[in-house]
């Protein structure tokens, strides 16, 4: 039996009819390696761009890794995707048996998880269209809990009176949360299904369908460095050190 990982034709690019493959099996065999290794060397979700950078040119590297997904899909690990990035996981029926000396982290308040869902369902969205969605205020310190976290972010500025700025989730909070793209959040049978929406919800009650795209929208700017530099994350470019 070959130890070398198995290989679909697909994978293998020709010129043409009858024409030598331009990428040979033997480096598509290398180049799953090497692709194998940067994924489970990396601490963070691998993007296929960075793979394409490192792996030898003419090999599809979306095909190459939909065909390690499969060659992973019954193991202790998985590959799977996360945002369009790659990462290896513990196999989600296997986590039970993981054990960690490491403290279980803090829960988040229901405000925080409020908050985090409002952004996850209604992205991009401001700190005012949260109030509006929750009907009471939210404190800094609930969105600082949850940038720190590393699950929600800024996007862009409004464009509207005040310029609000707009939040959206992180490739971080789909990876926690176990999910390939944010169509795969819950829907509305699945929150039944979980017991957590009330039975004697309002029968026009519906789940907004988040957004699909990183993109910024139309009536959303950038944000730039005058910007963060107000937000606080950015220490004023004309500041000295002090001495």
């Amino acid at each position: 039996m070959s130890s070398e990982l198995d290989i679909d034709d697909e994978l293998v690019s020709t010129d043409g009819v009858g024409a030598e493959p331009t990428v040979t099996e033997r480096q598509v065999n290398e180049a799953q390696r090497v692709a194998e290794a940067l994924v489970f060397a990396s601490a963070q979700p691998v993007s296929e761009a960075f793979l394409a950078e490192r792996l030898p040119k003419g090999v599809d590297v979306s095909a190459l890794m939909a065909n390690l997904k499969l060659l992973y899909q019954d193991r202790g690990v998985n590959l799977i995707q996360v945002g369009g990035n790659w990462a290896f996981r513990t196999a989600s029926d296997l986590s039970f048996v993981i054990r960690t000396d490491e403290k279980e982290p803090k829960k988040l308040s229901r405000a925080a998880l409020e908050v985090l869902a409002i952004i996850a369902y209604h992205q991009p969205v401001t700190r005012a269209e949260i109030e509006e969605i929750r009907g009471v205020q939210t404190s800094r310190g609930t969105l600082d809990v949850l940038m720190e976290a590393g699950w929600v972010r800024f996007r862009g500025r409004r464009r509207t009176p005040g310029r609000p700025v707009t939040m959206g989730t992180t490739v971080d909070f789909l990876d926690h949360f176990g999910l390939e793209e944010l169509r795969d959040l819950p829907g509305l049978d699945e929150l039944k299904g979980a017991g957590l929406l009330s039975g004697r919800i309002p029968s026009n009650f519906g789940i907004p369908l988040p957004s699909m795209s990183d993109e910024l929208t139309e009536d959303e700017d950038p944000i730039t460095q005058l910007d963060l530099e107000e937000l606080g994350l950015l220490a004023p470019s004309g500041d000295e050190p002090e001495r």
